[in-house]
């Protein structure tokens, strides 16, 4: 599923700064592909939990064939002094908290400590990379790299440049992340949300909206996607889905005699208030669906299944 690409010489090591879930599934990835990594982050149990995040993708990534002849976990390094761990760095993947003062603040501080060819590319799942680097003094070589969770599984990388990004520092970041084994995307221009996860939120609002309604119990919702369209999804996105659906005369076909119908879906769709009381019925829902399985053992089925589609797509 990922483009592939001569990997770039000159990105060898890689700090990640703020470790948590996305984090060291970041770490785990650039370790598996040979690169020299090391993770930042000031939390007490930081090391512990990167160590063992890390060690639980390894054999999934050795499954997919994305583990470089000689790479091995063990060679991540952990600094939580911020300015050590950025010392003789060559690319940086910034994991954050997910706030806008916070990512302006830190931004700020790691340009001060980079020399200026050092790219900073930010994790960030929707927020506007033209603020966050408002305080820099070398804005040019901070960039959008949104991953979709978990990045050492999920192809998809959303790159997006502030007003200040340097062009040469998108196709930098986009050819990178192409040697790691990543689809990355362009956008031409900044949204909240990028892409991916706007379209995620438009279905998971109508989602909410059917459960409020009393359509379908939450387990019935999430079922009318994952074993509907989202099987369709993972093969194409919507625009050749409906290319497909319109038959010989393709999307021109579909348009000429089924947008009618379909606009007066889009006529009737929701937008709900999420109360507590809603809040309380899709905590409920998704519970009841759940079953006795664990946050743990869900993660691990998710995984496990990626790994067989990821796998079963490369054919």
């Amino acid at each position: 599923m990922s483009r592939t690409a001569e990997p770039q010489p000159s990105i060898r090591r890689i700090a990640i700064v703020g470790a948590g879930t996305i984090g060291a599934s970041w770490a785990a990835l650039f370790l598996a592909r040979g690169m020299d990594v090391v993770v930042s982050d000031p939390a007490g149990d930081a090391e512990a939990q990167t160590r063992a995040r890390v060690q639980a993708a390894w054999p999934v990534l050795a499954e997919l064939g994305h583990v470089t002849e000689g790479a091995s976990p063990e060679t991540l390094r952990f600094e939580p002094d911020l300015a050590q761990a950025l010392a003789g760095v060559d690319f940086v993947q910034e994991n954050a908290p997910e706030r806008e003062d916070f990512k302006i603040d830190l931004f700020a501080r790691m340009d001060a400590m980079l020399p200026a060819h050092v790219i900073v590319a930010s994790s960030s799942s929707g927020l506007i990379m033209s603020r966050l680097q408002a305080r820099c003094r070398h804005p040019e070589r901070f960039v959008i790299g949104h991953p979709f969770n978990p990045p050492h599984l999920i192809p998809l990388v959303e790159v997006v440049g502030g007003d200040k990004t340097s062009a040469a520092v998108i196709e930098q970041s986009i050819a990178f992340y192409k040697a790691m084994g990543k689809y990355p995307i362009r956008l031409n221009k900044e949204v909240p949300g990028h892409i991916a996860n706007r379209l995620q939120a438009a279905v998971w609002r109508e989602a909410i909206h059917l459960a409020a309604e009393n359509v379908a119990s939450v387990a019935d919702i999430d079922a009318a996607v994952s074993q509907g369209p989202g099987l369709r999804w993972a093969l194409f996105g919507p625009h050749m889905t409906f290319n497909l659906g319109g038959g010989a005369g393709g999307l021109e076909n579909f348009m000429n005699h089924l947008l009618g119908p379909v606009q007066t879906w889009w006529d009737d769709l929701g937008a709900p208030e999420v109360t507590p009381a809603l809040q309380r019925k899709l905590i409920d829902g998704v519970n009841a669906e759940a079953g006795q399985r664990s946050i743990a053992d869900l993660v691990a089925a998710r995984d496990a299944q990626l790994t067989a589609l990821i796998k079963a797509l490369r054919r």
